[in-house]
């Protein structure tokens, strides 16, 4: 690693040396301006977050908490303020380093990646030191005691309080990941580890979204998920600016193909933030008044100035790489620390909806009302869109579609089996996280199991057969010997990396996806994961996402980084199939509620027992888990059938080209056997 380090600071070292118009000694540099000014700029806005804060007085009584003294009213707000915008720095200059900034020859970020990840490494820990503190502060804020009033059991206590209150969790977990980030700034100098840093970086902000106070009451899934999805967009759009105004400040060049990135990246999270921003607002403000609360005032400073960044993004973008000038981009840069500043002030005020309408015990619990009982024709009628499952199941139906499209134009072809596969897997996700089943799911433990095993048996099994990978690389251009690695590279990185392998590895594969059964639902996890709208989706994601890694390297079109010979994989799927069945026969035959608490606050009329709507959702795991698994041995016999008739029909033609010189060779020397004494 140090000669790595060696090779880039040397690069940079005779960059400066070699630049013409570097500063001469005793006058400041541009890139110690352009921190200073960021330093100071960062400090400006957590002043105004906190004073803004300040304003709003009555917000304690409103809630119905202790105010806390003012030392935690300060530094709260701040504390925050600090922590979203030095992360957005460090995830956009992570990011510029992984994906934009050209890298080496072996592999190591370049000159101008290694400057960036220089100013992550900074970045990160002051904002995970901010966002621990966040935690602290919001502590205090939540329960109206001194910032250092000790909680009983000392740090143990001080855990257990985070965990209880949730929002104070999420700026834990966010601080940790982001400490977590800046370690492996000082030790990682690969493009591929930097990149999967900077996702760290901002996909770690989903944490305090998920249980910030907008995601409560009614309408708290599409909130959530709104939320998480504002979050993620914001810190990468304002970092993917920053860093290249940061860029700029040294004299870098924007090429097109730079430009053409920063276009794509600036563009998907601005319309991320700007989806999740319309979706939460409208379900948090509701009836409310606007101009009558706190929040509504700062809501009507925020809609405009989102308004004019999303257009000056877009003519910005439109002019082309000259538009890349920091007189252009500083202007934009302070937009969106505006707008985080107004977040942040937001997230402390009590939303217009929670002061005019009460929320019934139900639509606290799950999001929404349930008001007749599951059946034939609630499942088709009673849809409760899941923002993140089922925008992501039409994307990627969407995308699939389109590389399909433009392979044919090229006169290529494509297995039309393998989009119907694909199109089936995207349209089972769709049915069980948005129809009648995502409706119902939360409230009922039978029809829960339902969506379960649509996404963990079903969903998978289809979305391997659809071959994305393959499909991916034959549509991705390459990059080409000595440009910057593009998304075809990106993808072989992942797909052929060593976490890919570890996971892929059927011994791995096969207890991650059989043992998350037991450890889910017969433990207290699952008792757990049932009360928040979050961990509903979390066990979303691990259904599918486990589902995958199995069935992947047995039947997957595309070559996984791990995998056995056909009888090999017949083994490990005949393995599995007895656990399935045992876990659905326990669920039957148990004679204890899983998920007792939360059930009985659900409280449905029409279920008079909840072990026996219990030994429903277990036969219905064990049933809709022995189908699947049987097609998947059928699936797995038929490949096997058909690479014997290709590895025949290859051998065949092989023995017309040579003569048979295998078999002659073969034969010749059973003779020379014979013929010996």
């Amino acid at each position: 690693m140090s000669g790595a380090t060696d090779t880039v600071t040397g690069a940079a070292g005779s960059a400066r040396a070699g630049d013409a118009s570097a500063p001469r000694r005793g006058r400041l540099r541009p890139g110690a301006v352009a921190t200073g000014l960021t330093v100071l700029g960062v400090v400006v806005c957590a002043l105004a977050a906190a004073a803004i804060v300040l304003t709003d007085a009555g917000v304690y009584a409103r809630v119905g908490v202790p105010a806390p003294p003012l030392d935690v009213r300060i530094l709260g707000p701040a504390l925050r303020t600090v922590a979203l915008l030095t992360g957005a720095l460090a995830a956009g200059a992570l990011l510029f380093a992984a994906f934009q900034a050209p890298p080496q020859a072996s592999g190591t970020v370049g000159v101008e990646g290694y400057r960036a990840l220089r100013r992550a490494g900074v970045a990160s820990a002051v904002a995970g030191l901010a966002a621990l503190g966040a935690a602290w502060t919001t502590t205090s804020d939540l329960t109206g005691s001194a910032l250092l009033a000790p909680a009983e059991g000392g740090l143990t206590g001080w855990f257990s309080v985070f965990a209880t209150l949730e929002e104070p969790m999420g700026w834990l977990l966010t601080g940790l990941a982001l400490l977590l980030v800046a370690a492996g700034c000082t030790w990682f100098l690969s493009w591929r580890a930097v990149g999967a840093m900077g996702l760290l970086a901002a996909l770690c902000w989903v944490f305090p979204a998920a249980v910030s106070p907008a995601a409560t009451g009614a309408g708290h899934d599409w909130s959530g998920d709104a939320g998480m999805l504002r979050a993620v967009g914001g810190v990468v759009w304002l970092g993917a600016v920053a860093a290249l105004a940061a860029y700029r400040t040294h004299g870098g060049e924007v090429t097109d193909v730079l430009w053409r990135r920063f276009r794509w990246l600036t563009l998907g999270s601005g319309a991320l933030f700007v989806a999740g921003e319309l979706v939460l607002q409208v379900v948090v403000v509701g009836v409310g008044s606007l101009t009558g609360t706190a929040y509504g005032r700062l809501l009507l400073v925020e809609i405009p100035l989102v308004f004019l960044l999303a257009v000056a993004t877009v003519l910005v973008l439109r002019r082309g790489p000259s538009a890349a000038r920091r007189a252009t981009l500083l202007p934009l840069v302070l937009g969106g620390a505006i707008v985080a500043v107004l977040g942040v002030a937001m997230s402390h005020s009590v939303p217009p909806r929670f002061l005019v309408r009460s929320d019934s015990d139900l639509e606290t619990l799950i999001g929404w009302n349930v008001e007749r009982p599951f059946g034939a024709i609630p499942l088709l009628v009673d849809w409760r869109f899941n923002i993140i499952f089922g925008t992501g199941a039409l994307l990627a139906a969407a995308v699939y579609l389109l590389g399909v499209r433009r392979l044919r134009a090229r006169g290529v072809a494509w297995s039309t089996g393998r989009t119907v596969a694909w199109l089936g897997g995207c349209a089972v996700v769709l049915l069980a996280t948005s129809s009648g089943l995502g409706f119902y799911s939360p409230s009922m433990f039978s029809v829960h199991m339902i969506s379960h095993m649509s996404l963990n048996m079903l969903a998978p099994v289809l979305l391997c057969l659809g071959g994305p990978v393959t499909l991916a690389l034959r549509v991705l251009p390459a990059a080409g010997r000595g440009n910057q690695p593009g998304p075809r590279e990106w993808l072989l990185a992942a797909v052929h990396s060593g976490f890919a392998k570890v996971l892929t590895n059927p011994a791995v594969a096969a207890i991650l996806f059989v043992g998350s059964f037991y450890v889910l639902y017969f433990t207290g996890l699952f008792d757990g994961a049932l009360r928040f709208h979050w961990s509903h989706q979390l066990m979303n994601l691990h259904f599918v996402l486990v589902g995958y890694l199995f069935f992947w390297p047995l039947i997957g079109v595309d070559t996984a980084p791990s995998r056995l010979p056909h009888l090999g994989r017949l083994a490990v799927l005949l393995a599995t199939m007895p656990f399935h069945a045992f876990f659905g026969i326990a669920v039957m035959s148990s004679d204890t509620v899983l998920g007792e608490n939360f059930y009985r606050s659900v409280g449905l009329p029409w279920i008079s027992s909840l072990l026996e709507d219990q030994h429903v959702g277990g036969g219905i795991a064990w049933a809709t888990g022995e189908l699947p698994m049987l097609l998947v041995v059928v699936a797995l016999i038929v490949q096997w059938s058909r690479e014997d008739t290709r590895t025949a029909v290859r051998t065949d033609r092989q023995a017309d080209r040579d003569g048979d010189a295998d078999l002659n060779a073969y034969n010749e020397m059973l003779a020379r056997l014979r013929s010996r004494p």
